[in-house]
């Protein structure tokens, strides 16, 4: 009998060559940064992630990624049993071609010149990148929120190529709603004194707007339930400002959090991904978003959240009926939980198991 070693965790980035977007740009020399973990010749599970994620959904013991709790040996998504690729997406600032990455007939960094991108762009880099890898067929595809998104579009234009698709915290199209709050957190980095057009040097960047376009995002993510009771409007000590002489826990810690990602996010880079989210919309171009979800196949797994302000799980689960009266395969299950919009990232044990039964009907 065969014994197979331990599962091993693979991280690089492969050069997908030119790539023509949805606006009709040719990006040349493409790249993106990759983590693959699992045997090489297990059924793959391609995971997206969300806004401000990467590609380390595992990461390592130093560094946790934010599904190492989903991802591992035995675990919900199981990395004995499936290989799990991750990518950073198309327009990210963790190796992917993007803002930071230089642009060949400059030789320098693109920052605001690099072409707008879409969803779709995001999955057609991903798709040519898995072909690179030898990768043909899925057997799911997985993530939340932007994620989501990239889960529903690889539903939309590659129907054949996976035996599932599992959106979690993401709805067909993004709403108005959700569209107003990026608009208040993109208006935050350009009206930053060290915008410069979005051609900041690299000592100099936009901090100031892209740690309030943080806080912006913060409060959406979780509900207000769960800031009320985290808090409980208890206070700190002031820090000596003339409007600080009284001060509450809740500003130190969106303060702290808004500092925290100028430290490993890059502004333009935040920018270009907030506007493919307000275009997401899988039925533009298509007659409507009811026509678009016509072409998924492959059976469909969706969850919602409780307190979602920014993806209405209502909108989600219509999604879902609409599928199954188009006669598709399609569940969908409301997680009751006061995280919000972001408990696709905690509470594991809540949903985690509805994940992997769905993963081994599947195979």
């Amino acid at each position: 009998m065969e014994v197979k070693t331990a599962a091993k965790r693979k991280t690089g980035t492969i050069n997908i060559g030119e790539l023509e977007l949805e606006s009709g740009t040719v990006l040349p020399e493409v790249e993106l940064a990759y983590e693959r973990v699992g045997f090489s010749d297990a059924p793959a599970i391609l995971v997206c992630h969300a806004l401000t994620g990467s590609q380390h959904a595992v990461g390592d013991q130093d560094s946790p990624g934010y599904w190492a709790e989903m991802i591992k040996p035995g675990g919900f998504i199981d990395s004995d049993r499936y290989q799990v690729l991750s990518f950073n997406v198309l327009g990210g600032c963790n190796g992917s071609t993007g803002p930071l990455s230089i642009e060949p007939e400059t030789g320098k960094a693109y920052q605001a010149k690099f072409p707008f991108i879409t969803v779709r762009d995001m999955v057609l880099a991903q798709h040519q990148a898995l072909e690179k890898l030898g990768i043909t067929h899925l057997a799911a595809v997985i993530g939340g929120s932007l994620g989501g998104m990239q889960v529903l579009e690889w539903g939309v234009m590659f129907p054949n190529k996976m035996d599932r698709l599992i959106p979690l915290a993401v709805t067909p199209y993004l709403t108005d709603y959700a569209i107003a709050f990026n608009n208040i957190a993109r208006l935050a980095i350009l009206h930053d004194p060290n915008w410069n057009n979005g051609n900041y040097a690299e000592g100099s960047i936009p901090e100031s707007g892209l740690s309030l376009a943080r806080m912006v995002g913060m409060i959406t993510y979780r509900s207000g339930d769960l800031f009320n009771e985290r808090f409980s409007r208890k206070q700190r000590a002031p820090a000596g400002n003339f409007h600080d002489e009284i001060a509450y826990e809740v500003e130190s810690y969106l303060d702290y959090q808004g500092k925290k990602l100028t430290k490993r996010f890059d502004a333009n880079s935040y920018l270009y991904l907030l506007k493919a989210m307000d275009t997401h919309d899988i039925g533009r171009e298509r007659g409507g978003w009811k026509k678009a979800a016509s072409r998924i196949k492959a059976p469909v797994t969706a969850l919602g959240y409780s307190g979602d302000l920014l993806f209405p799980p209502a909108t989600l689960e219509e999604l879902v009926d609409e599928l199954k009266q188009d006669g598709k395969e399609a569940s969908y299950r409301l997680i009751d939980t006061s995280f919000g919009h972001d408990g696709f990232l905690v509470e594991f044990e809540k949903w985690g198991g509805i994940i992997k039964s769905k993963l081994e009907s599947s195979s």
